[in-house]
């Protein structure tokens, strides 16, 4: 996976969470969803990273 469309899969995982989370404000989903993706930096293989950083911001979403 290129870095475009790893970042094109992050943009979506944020329509995804914000439709799964009316109750939340888009800007908490995207922060959410943009730290959680830093986490990600510099390791080498990014293939999962969009899947690995919906998971940890569903799991973070859903303890608020």
């Amino acid at each position: 996976m290129n870095l475009d469309d790893e970042l094109q899969a992050v943009d979506k995982i944020v329509d995804r969470l914000t439709e799964r989370f009316p109750n939340l404000p888009r800007s908490s989903v995207e922060r959410a969803v943009r730290e959680e993706h830093e986490t990600f930096s510099g390791r080498p293989i990014r293939d999962f990273v969009p899947v690995l950083v919906e998971h940890g911001v569903k799991e973070r979403l859903r303890k608020q």
